[in-house]
């Protein structure tokens, strides 16, 4: 059997949205076994803002898993989001792991993410020390999801994050800012111990279709660059890009 994930991210929701998104899912479970959330989905990071999302994914028929994105943290709000999504029946990761039971079982490692920039034009832990807490920031979140998927025990690996692994999901973004959209510490992390599928969001000029060095799929699906209200990727032998 198929395991289809619907997934989006850089949903962005407010009070004067609320119900539309909802809308947008209706039907899902006909489409897909579980929806993937990569971050941002609030605007602001307000618990207002966080109530509106916790309410539109309250009660869905299939599983939802989420990571947060930066803007989730602006009001320093986010463990009253994260609260607010879990007490809704979400999951949601924080450089840490889940295993979902379905026609196979599904092991989602994930997190947030952070940047730094990718081989040749990267920051390196050098220099001042906010320099060096930056690129260590995102080193000690790679070092996690490495020791999560070496962990994880399931028939199929997928990587949730918020910021991209790799520069080729950024295709269209200003190449100035790549360092704050990701980092090649993530994709080296997940190479090491190896996924089925990587999804990110954030970039919401990039394109969608990348890969890691190491010849891991990756997706960006960002709403902005998706252009719908989700995708669906299927794992179990078949094409990831099928939908």
């Amino acid at each position: 059997m198929k395991t289809r994930i619907a997934a989006v991210g850089d949903i962005h929701l407010g009070e004067d949205v609320r119900g539309r998104f909802r809308a947008r899912l209706e039907g899902i479970e006909e489409r897909a076994d579980i929806l993937l959330i990569a971050g941002d989905l609030t605007r602001h990071g307000t618990v207002q803002e966080g109530r509106v999302v916790a309410d539109e994914l309250r009660g869905l028929p299939i599983p939802v898993v989420t990571v947060l994105g930066n803007h989730d943290y602006h009001s320093d709000a986010e463990e009253e989001i994260s609260g607010l999504l879990r007490d809704a029946g979400v999951t949601v990761l924080d450089d840490n792991s889940t295993v979902v039971d379905g026609h196979s079982t599904l092991g989602i490692v994930g997190g947030k993410g952070f940047g730094g920039g990718f081989a040749g034009k990267c920051a390196s832990e050098f220099g001042e020390p906010e320099t060096k807490a930056f690129v260590r920031h995102t080193k000690e979140i790679a070092e996690r999801w490495r020791v999560g998927l070496k962990e994880l025990q399931a028939d199929h690996k997928v990587v949730l994050s918020h910021y991209s692994p790799v520069k080729d999901t950024l295709d269209g973004e200003p190449p100035e800012i790549y360092p704050f959209l990701g980092s090649y510490l993530l994709a080296e992390a997940v190479d090491a111990e190896g996924a089925d599928l990587i999804l990110h969001g954030h970039a919401h000029l990039g394109s969608e279709k990348g890969m890691t060095p190491g010849g891991i799929r990756v997706r960006n699906v960002a709403l902005p660059v998706l252009g719908r209200a989700y995708a669906v990727y299927c794992l179990d032998g078949c094409d990831p890009d099928e939908e």
